[in-house]
């Protein structure tokens, strides 16, 4: 592995890690933007803009586009998410230039509005479809009510009322403002020569004009509050619960990772032997999330509505115990060889590869080889664990519920 960076004066970065034995290489736009830098107003245009980038140019239609990377045979997309907008493609070495001078063409999109407004009912439809995934509707409500009034309660999605009431010079404005050259990344990873993509780079990515771009950072303790949604098509009750963590920048990411596997990985955590296993419910996990300046503990567990009480009451016992009595040596070894499996077999891969180097630079501006990583899992102790415990009582949570109508009898 060969890590390769260069600054342009518009004070965007391209980056790359280069590994000659690969068979594939990876490319993407690492955009620092999403659902917490939108308004109220606004909210749902990152994820929406996401959708136009691929309408084409003023010199490429959609259908150039998509025959465009069609006929290289990439694997290519995109995602929004509360804070990133990222555009990626895996492709076999050889078109890599290819692809990368396609993505830098996207970059500038026509956002005609025609293909705005044709695109604002697909997103429509969009928030529809996943208001029927209750897994997914309860974990999106939880985070506003967590969040509550800090931005990264915004939904990615953003909601019918705010879609429908978006135009698209509204949508023009964010992209100036947000899809800046000192905004963003380039990266890549994999097979490739580093000299060709940044000639391909340099000249058009160089000529982007630099803007004042700030985001809104602070810790969030979250609101505690609990909240129940009826919903008459539902049999079974959704439920998401989440506390506050330590942020993506923390070097205690890493315990806070393991800290979760070990109360809600899909097998041999607590959850698992307390509640899935004893059939208390049907699914209960909990996973970290890093952000920007704050995190999250959050759970989700699926359960027949009169198993609630015992479930919760088993969940609080387990908070409970890790709070009095903490976790074991060989918890903590367990739950580091999941996370050490899941990394290393994610980076053999370049697309992995990609995901963790462009993330780790519009997070902390930081190349982090794998052999680091593995080393900083490696690194944490039983003490660094209960310290995290210490300091974040996973018990102190904000809970919401989807379920079926109760009877009132």
């Amino acid at each position: 592995m060969e890590f390769k960076k260069k600054k342009l004066e518009n004070d965007m970065f391209l980056i790359g890690e280069v590994n000659r034995s690969a068979k594939s290489a990876a490319v993407g736009f690492f955009v620092k933007t999403g659902a917490r830098d939108e308004t109220r107003e606004i909210n749902g245009v990152s994820h929406f803009l996401e959708h136009m980038l691929f309408k084409g140019t003023e010199r490429l239609s959609a259908l150039e586009v998509s025959e465009a990377f069609d006929r290289t045979g990439a694997e290519f997309n995109a995602a929004t998410g509360e804070e990133y907008t990222i555009y990626y493609a895996r492709v076999l070495p050889e078109y890599l230039v290819e692809i990368t001078e396609l993505w830098i063409k996207l970059m500038g999109p026509a956002l005609r509005d025609e293909d705005f407004d044709i695109e604002k009912n697909v997103i429509k439809e969009e928030i529809a479809m996943y208001k029927d995934l209750p897994s997914f509707d309860v974990m999106d409500r939880c985070r506003s009510l967590h969040f509550d009034g800090h931005p990264c309660g915004n939904s990615v999605l953003g909601s019918e009322e705010s879609v429908t009431n978006l135009t698209s010079e509204q949508m023009r404005s964010y992209f100036v403002s947000r899809y800046a050259p000192n905004n963003m990344v380039l990266a890549c990873a994999g097979n490739f020569d580093w000299s060709q993509i940044c000639s391909a780079a340099e000249g058009p990515c160089g000529a982007w004009e630099k803007q004042a771009v700030g985001r809104e950072l602070g810790d969030c303790a979250g609101s505690k509050k609990t909240t129940r949604v009826e919903k008459s098509n539902l049999a079974r009750e959704h439920i998401c619960l989440m506390s506050p963590s330590v942020p993506a920048q923390d070097p205690r990411r890493f315990s806070a990772s393991l800290l979760a596997s070990i109360v809600g990985d899909d097998v041999g955590s607590r959850f698992f032997w307390d509640i899935v296993d004893k059939a208390l419910a049907e699914e209960a996990s909990m996973q970290f999330g890093a952000m920007d300046g704050t995190g999250v503990f959050q759970s989700y567990i699926r359960c027949s509505s009169e198993k609630v009480t015992e479930v919760l009451e088993a969940i609080k016992g387990i908070f409970s115990g890790l709070s009095k009595s903490g976790i074991s040596k060989d918890e903590l070894t367990k739950a580091k060889n999941k996370t050490l499996s899941a990394l290393v077999i994610k980076n053999e891969l370049p697309m992995g590869r990609l995901l963790d180097l462009g993330f780790n630079w519009i997070y902390l501006e930081q190349y982090r080889t794998i052999e680091e990583d593995i080393n900083s899992i490696k690194a944490v102790t039983v003490d660094d664990v209960h310290s995290l415990i210490e300091q974040f009582d996973l018990g102190d949570f904000t809970q919401l519920s989807i379920g079926p109508a109760q009877n009132s009898s």
